[in-house]
């Protein structure tokens, strides 16, 4: 039976477009979760997707937080994500100093718009303890959230929702970049098969070598993202000079667990157990070899 990954249909997942449009459902089929990484992780949970590709923080914080519906595997962007800050077309937020004591949307509980959120607070000296969030499930709901005033902003990926902006939708009113390499790979302990789950990473591997490839980066990566995103190009070639691929999915360089778990215990997302965490307890060792 194919696996069945769970991911986002944005830019960041061409090269795992290019690997499908390949394989053509022979060892593994895409199931598109457009709620963003809540979604993927309750998807893990419910037994409805084998692997995940999916942020960072909410993979390390749901883990860190009890989760045993999936460890990490792989590794899939190992740049920071840029995340925007953004309110209603008439909203009266200005600035994000603006939105303390206010509600922010998000897409579920445990989603990168919900941790960022948590950082951002961090960021500007607020208390973690007084946010407040409103689910609204996917874009089109957070951006009807800040127009009609039952949110102030929300957070999102920053080319992800230009066009919304450049449309007059909403508007940026910051950014907050992650303070780690913005997406892992997750699988279930147990029912990914750690064979079947390494042979789809390399797989990946591949085809992220030959998108993060110069040539790749000048020409294919530009028409492609502009043919199956509607992206303006000049968007696009922003996009990929902030960008990086890693050579090998199947590493995760420890640095990362540790560094993200030290912000997310910052900002009041987990609580490190007496002796502190353990890197091991993250990472399905039988499948991705920790750098």
């Amino acid at each position: 039976m194919p696996l069945r990954i769970g991911y986002v249909r944005e830019h960041f997942s061409s090269p795992l477009l290019h690997f499908a449009a390949v394989d053509e459902g022979k060892t593994f089929t895409l199931v598109e979760c457009p709620s963003g990484t809540g979604q993927l992780i309750s998807r893990l949970t419910n037994d409805e997707i084998d692997v995940a590709i999916a942020l960072t923080d909410a993979l390390i914080s749901g883990i860190a937080n009890g989760s045993k519906a999936y460890k990490l595997v792989g590794s899939f962007v190992s740049t920071p994500l840029n995340w925007a800050v953004i309110s209603g077309k008439d909203a009266k937020f200005q600035a994000i100093s603006d939105l303390e004591g206010t509600t922010i949307g998000i897409s579920r509980p445990g989603s990168g718009s919900q941790t960022m959120s948590y950082v951002m607070a961090l960021q500007q000296g607020w208390s973690t303890e007084n946010l407040k969030f409103r689910v609204n499930n996917d874009i089109r709901g957070l951006i009807n959230s800040v127009n009609d005033g039952s949110t102030s902003a929300f957070m999102w990926e920053w080319f992800t929702t230009k066009p919304f902006v450049d449309a007059g939708e909403v508007k940026f009113i910051g950014s907050v970049p992650t303070p780690w390499p913005s997406w892992l790979i997750a699988a279930h302990p147990t029912r990914a098969q750690a064979e079947e789950v390494r042979g789809f990473l390399q797989g990946l591997t591949k085809y992220i070598r030959v998108f993060d490839s110069p040539d790749s980066r000048e020409t294919a990566n530009v028409k492609f993202i502009e043919t199956n995103f509607g992206y303006l190009a000049e968007d696009i070639k922003a996009w990929l000079k902030t960008v990086a691929y890693p050579e090998q999915c199947l590493e995760i360089p420890r640095k990362v667990v540790t560094d993200t778990l030290s912000v997310l215990e910052k900002a009041g997302v987990v609580k490190a157990p007496e002796g502190g965490f353990v890197v091991e307890d993250f990472v399905e060792t039988k499948v991705a070899k920790l750098a």
